[in-house]
């Protein structure tokens, strides 16, 4: 289930344009089917497939998507506001390897077949600070049983927080399942991003208010 709002400012006209022309041509749409195929939804040989969950503005996943070519790219975001900038971005830089879901990353997962997945971002989900919204966090036992099962052996999954008590969740849940390795060997691991990770305007905006952000990145244990 979905939680907080699924729209921002008004749309300008140039962004109705994006949605109407250009988000039906790359856009995921569930069937009646149990399982969905991402690579038929490319219109070219791909290598492998990239999850996104959340991907805000899309200022990673469209640099991951021209750095990354042959690498088909598949990002979930329900906010609308944050599908238009992508948008923008794929236009633009005339992105081909992108597609988009925009619901829940949990319906799309949960339509996957294993073993599909070589890499996933969580970055900067939302916290959900209060007590009583804990259960509303995308970090869970659920959803990482789910992740583990599309995700294929020694997949990474990157993820980021700029908040204390999201982190020490996300590190519990983690250390708790069985078929994650945290990659962390010494401190500056998690203190600063890998070198094809690009700062997000969220993680720039963390940065300038004196916000730590910690960025963890785990390998999908290999299957027995």
């Amino acid at each position: 289930m979905l939680y907080g709002r699924r729209q921002g400012k008004r749309l300008r006209p140039g962004q109705r344009d994006l949605l109407e022309n250009l988000l039906p041509l790359i856009e995921i749409n569930l069937t009646r089917e149990n399982t969905l195929d991402p690579r038929a939804c490319f219109s070219r040989d791909i290598d492998d497939i990239w999850l996104e969950i959340g991907f805000g503005g899309g200022e990673h996943l469209a640099w991951q998507a021209k750095t990354y070519p042959r690498i088909g790219f598949v990002g979930c975001e329900p906010f609308l506001n944050g599908i238009v900038k992508l948008l923008s971005r794929i236009r633009s830089m005339e992105l081909e390897n992108v597609r988009l879901y925009r619901d829940d990353a949990r319906l799309l997962i949960a339509r996957l077949p294993a073993n599909i997945i070589g890499r996933a971002f969580i970055l900067f989900p939302d916290p959900w600070p209060k007590l009583r919204h804990h259960k509303r966090r995308l970090i869970s036992e659920g959803v990482l049983g789910s992740l583990a099962e599309v995700l294929r052996d020694e997949a990474e999954v990157r993820i980021a927080t700029d908040d204390p008590s999201y982190l020490e969740w996300i590190l519990w849940h983690f250390q708790r399942h069985p078929d994650f390795e945290w990659q962390a060997s010494v401190p500056n691991d998690w203190r600063s991003s890998p070198h094809d990770w690009p700062a997000t305007r969220y993680e720039k905006k963390a940065n300038a208010a004196g916000r730590k952000c910690t960025f963890l990145t785990y390998r999908r244990c290999r299957r027995l």
